[in-house]
C-alpha cells in the first residue's frame, strides 16, 4: 500500500541539501536544489520543506530538484537570501504511518529573524535571535519554535530585547545547516501552530462577553 501524506510537516530534518542554480524568472525565482536519499519517491507535484518553508517539487533533476518560488515567498521569507552552494534543510511530509517526533510544523513562514549570538559551549550550542513581534507573542520557555525548518524547543524569551534563545545539542548542530550560520543571517520562524489556535478560542465572538 502506499504510504500517505498529511501535508504537513514535525520540524525533524531529514537531509541537508545545498542550492545548485538559481534562475530569476521576473516574477520570482525558479531554484534548484541538489539533494540524495529524500527524493525517493518523490514526484512532480509533491512537497518538500526548504528551510521551513513548504515549496512544490516541479523537476526533478538529475542531482535533486527544482521549486517554482512567488516573489512574494522571497519577499517575506529568508529564502530570498539564498545564493548558490547554500546550504538548506530539508523535509517532506509527514507519513500517515511516520513517527512524530517533532511538533505540528505548516511549513508556512510567520516571520523572520536575525541571529543576534551564538555562544559554543562544550555540550550545546546557544543560539538567540531576534524576533518579530507576531512571533514573539506566541513563544514561551520550554515551547516549540521551528526555526529554518528545525523543531527548537525555547530557552529563554526576552521581550525587552525581542529576541529568543534556543539550545542546540552537537547532533542537531552537525546535521543541520545551523552550523554554517552566524551573526546577522536571517532564519525562517514558524510558530506554534497551537498557541496560535488557543489565542483564536480566547477571543469571544462578536457580541459575546468573556
Amino acid at each position: 500500500m502506499a504510504r500517505k501524506n498529511w501535508g504537513m510537516f514535525t520540524g525533524i530534518v531529514a537531509e541537508v541539501g545545498h542550492v545548485s542554480e538559481i534562475e530569476s524568472t521576473g516574477r520570482g525565482a525558479r531554484i534548484e536544489f541538489a539533494a540524495d536519499g529524500i527524493l525517493d519517491g518523490v514526484g512532480i507535484g509533491d512537497s518538500i520543506a526548504v528551510n521551513g518553508c513548504c515549496l512544490t517539487v516541479t523537476e526533478r533533476t538529475s542531482a535533486g530538484f527544482g521549486a517554482d518560488v512567488m516573489a512574494e515567498t522571497l519577499r517575506v521569507t529568508a529564502l530570498g537570501d539564498l545564493q548558490v552552494g547554500d546550504e538548506v534543510n530539508l523535509e517532506r511530509p509527514l507519513g500517515a504511518d511516520g513517527r512524530f517526533d517533532g511538533h505540528v510544523v505548516q511549513g508556512h513562514v510567520d516571520g523572520v529573524g536575525v541571529v543576534s549570538r551564538v555562544e559554543v559551549e562544550p555540550n550545546a550550542t546557544n543560539v538567540t535571535i531576534e524576533t518579530p513581534d507576531p512571533v514573539l507573542r506566541y513563544c514561551i520557555p520550554k515551547g516549540s519554535i521551528t526555526i529554518d525548518g528545525i523543531s527548537l524547543t525555547v530557552v529563554e524569551v526576552d521581550d525587552t530585547a525581542r529576541a529568543l534563545s534556543v539550545s542546540i545539542i552537537p547532533h542537531t548542530w552537525e546535521h543541520t545547516n545551523l552550523h554554517g550560520r552566524r551573526v546577522g543571517d536571517r532564519v525562517n520562524l514558524e510558530a506554534d501552530v497551537l498557541a496560535r489556535y488557543v489565542e483564536r478560542l480566547m477571543v469571544p465572538p462578536d457580541g459575546e462577553d468573556t
